[in-house]
């Protein structure tokens, strides 16, 4: 299962999560109440604590639930590297909202009196991001077991089954909500797939989560003209190197599975949108340019 490379580098927002999704499952379970913040048939209503709502976001209800779920929730950050973090702020609001009312729906058409937790956790935003999982990441390799066909997809999909099947339908209803709120993201209702938040929102995570893991990336910038960002000098001035490159043909726009195959190797995705526009769509000619991007 490859998110790209290891660490949060340019997913500070899904690092943010993972963090207080962590701490919250810990702080709860040592007081023994992370059992306790499922959306229930009560709530709806009934009077519903902002504590509780807050807690049944991002507390899961059990130690392999909270394995799987980050571990999911680690993956699925290669689409804040694909869309940008500012836009994935906007999907998680999105799925996690739509997937708590769909939740609700679900409790006042079931009234099921066996029901009375629904499982906590962000089973939202982890449903949710199945659905461009299955229509934007691509199936590199593929392979057999006992005569089966698999790809290396499969593995999320497995980790994504046991998470839906974790507590039967306590946990059933969250995911499918998550998925049904994932796909009216993905249909662009009410234009959501262009909506931002202010900037001072989007830095917000970065900001006040813990640094990452791995070697830091260093922003580069390439002229279409060929010429490189000014460098400085020792001396005190200002040297600027040129390099040439081929000519940008305008007429070539790249198909979202090569953006989604190089974000998912790493690389930013306006970064990677301007290379694939460089090499004609190219994916193998795009990572040369990228890379040698970032070597200059």
């Amino acid at each position: 299962m490859n998110g790209g490379p290891a660490g949060f580098n340019n997913a500070p927002v899904t690092r943010a999560f993972v963090i207080s999704s962590t701490l919250f499952t810990l702080f709860f379970g040592i007081q023994g109440r992370s059992a306790k913040f499922g959306l229930s048939y009560q709530d709806i209503f009934g009077k519903l604590r902002i504590l509780k709502l807050i807690a049944s976001v991002f507390s899961f209800s059990s130690t392999p639930e909270l394995l799987f779920g980050l571990g999911l929730l680690y993956y699925f950050r290669v689409f804040e590297r694909q869309i940008g973090s500012n836009k994935y702020s906007v999907f998680i609001l999105f799925s996690t909202i739509g997937s708590l009312l769909f939740e609700a729906l679900a409790l006042s058409l079931l009234k099921d009196p066996t029901l009375n937790l629904l499982t906590s956790g962000p089973y939202g935003l982890i449903f949710a991001s199945f659905v461009p999982f299955f229509f934007d990441i691509p199936v590199s390799t593929w392979f057999r077991v006992f005569g089966i066909r698999f790809s290396d997809k499969s593995f999320v999909y497995l980790a994504g089954l046991q998470l839906l099947l974790s507590s039967w339908k306590r946990s059933l209803i969250p995911g499918i909500c998550g998925i049904l709120a994932g796909s009216l993201y993905r249909l662009n209702l009410f234009g959501i797939r262009k909506a931002k938040f202010p900037e001072f929102m989007a830095t917000f995570a970065s900001r006040f989560s813990w640094p990452s893991t791995g070697s830091p990336r260093v922003p580069t910038t390439t002229r279409v003209n060929g010429t490189a960002p000014t460098v400085p000098s020792y001396a005190g001035r200002r040297v600027e190197r040129t390099y040439p490159t081929p000519p940008v043909p305008s007429s070539v726009e790249p198909s979202e599975s090569a953006i989604a195959t190089l974000v998912s190797m790493g690389f930013d995705g306006n970064s990677a949108r301007q290379a694939l526009v460089q090499a004609r769509n190219d994916v193998n000619a795009a990572t040369n340019i990228l890379l040698e991007a970032q070597s200059h």
